[in-house]
């Protein structure tokens, strides 16, 4: 039986992937800080992912770790840094110790959020742009995942994660949605491919308004996208007072990252 390491288990990706990673021949092993309740084929681990002696003994055994864990948006660098970045290192370092073969990590499009939409659809492995800090930590977790594999032979994969939530929150996400079932096709493909190496792919379904990110790395490990934000556009646009501005003219759609790469998410002074 493979044992499958799912850090920060108790988000809102976490939760959407429990049910659709479950397999008869495969357990769960779920870690995070909030409580959790196992189901069938699960164990609840409640420790921190930024533990490296709790995340070493969490991965003993285990065929693969999926890092979910960290601040899941925008904070001050100090919680940015002691969460996301010393988290994706401690994943990986305690991958390497446990000698768990391979590592898939939730990055995420504020990886690459500066992107202009002039230059859509952003190719896989583009150039860093991050956003914001939050960005930050994904390129700087992209940059270990690289490290591992080159150096001590991990299989890495980096999933640019775009708007991942039950259903499409607002317009933008229209052409960014990553529907909680391709979420799980996605992962699978990542946990299943055959010797990957290091990718770096993005996450997104087959939206009717795509075409912000390349998908060419994501099917080439085997996924394949089914769902489309469209079924909830006419509920979404009516509820937008912009609707009648073309893409092009709101300012949340001139970047790949969108509110995030506005003046909103700027730093304060003190």
């Amino acid at each position: 039986m493979s044992i499958i390491l799912i850090t920060g288990a108790a988000g809102i990706v976490g939760t959407m992937l429990r049910p659709r990673l479950a397999r008869a021949d495969r357990a769960l092993r779920l870690l995070d800080v909030a409580a959790m309740t196992a189901g069938p084929g699960e164990e609840v681990i409640q420790a921190s992912a930024t533990d490296l002696a709790a995340m070493t003994e969490a991965c003993r055994g285990a065929d693969a770790v999926i890092h979910l864990a960290g601040i899941s948006g925008e904070a001050s660098w100090a919680e940015i840094r002691d969460l996301n970045i010393e988290g994706g290192y401690v994943a990986f370092e305690a991958a390497r110790r446990a000698e768990v073969p391979r590592v898939i990590f939730a990055s995420s499009n504020h990886a690459v959020g500066y992107t202009p939409r002039g230059d859509f659809p952003v190719k896989d492995y583009a150039f860093p742009a991050p956003d914001t800090y939050y960005g930050v930590s994904k390129v700087a977790t992209e940059g270990l995942a690289a490290l591992y594999h080159h150096r001590y032979g991990l299989d890495t994969i980096c999933i640019r994660i775009l708007t991942c939530f039950p259903k499409p929150p607002d317009r933008r996400s229209l052409s960014t949605w990553l529907s909680p079932d391709d979420a799980g096709r996605l992962f699978e493909a990542c946990l299943t491919a055959p010797d990957p190496g290091f990718r770096v792919v993005f996450g997104v379904s087959a939206n009717t308004r795509g075409g912000f990110v390349s998908l060419d790395e994501a099917r080439a490990l085997g996924y394949e996208p089914k769902d489309d934000a469209e079924v909830y556009a006419a509920e979404i646009l009516a509820e937008d007072p912009d609707r009648d501005t073309p893409d092009e003219d709101v300012p949340e759609l001139r970047y790949l990252g969108g509110s995030f790469a506005l003046p909103g998410y700027d730093a304060p002074l003190s």
